[in-house]
């Protein structure tokens, strides 16, 4: 980027990696703009889900890459790859099949948190069973 180039205006893609090689992804279901999940993506994640059109992640925890649906089935095929003003944050539109949390849920984002803030309130219905699909106890 040239030097009198502001980040918000140049249309060239440089996305801000952390300290860790990482940009935080939200993933959003293209039709209905359900929010679905938030992830990570390191570079190699972000060229394979260009590549392949399949929202690939960086696990932190086990430190790795992860196609999402390769053991659940519930895949995210990515429509759309939009970038913020600062280009630290991914958002995938996607088209979804399936449960997109490990909990069993459509959307990561199944509780809400109540008016004075300190219960949380179920918004929203299993729609598989994790124990079933990851094969837990």
């Amino acid at each position: 980027m040239a030097s009198d180039e502001k980040i918000e205006e140049t249309l060239r893609f440089t996305p801000a990696f952390d300290q860790k090689g990482l940009v935080p992804v939200v993933a959003q279901d293209a039709e209905t703009g359900q929010v679905l999940m938030l992830a990570y993506m390191n570079e190699q994640a972000l060229r394979q889900t260009v590549r392949t059109g399949r929202a690939t992640y960086y696990s932190r925890s086990r430190k790795g890459l992860w196609t999402k649906g390769e053991q659940s089935g519930h895949t995210q095929h990515v429509k759309e790859i939009l970038v913020d003003c600062d280009q630290d944050c991914l958002l995938l539109k996607v088209s979804a099949e399936g449960g997109q949390c490990h909990a069993g849920y459509k959307s990561c984002f199944y509780r809400r948190l109540d008016s004075d803030g300190s219960r949380l309130a179920r918004i929203m219905e299993r729609v598989f069973d994790p124990n079933r699909v990851y094969g837990k106890p």
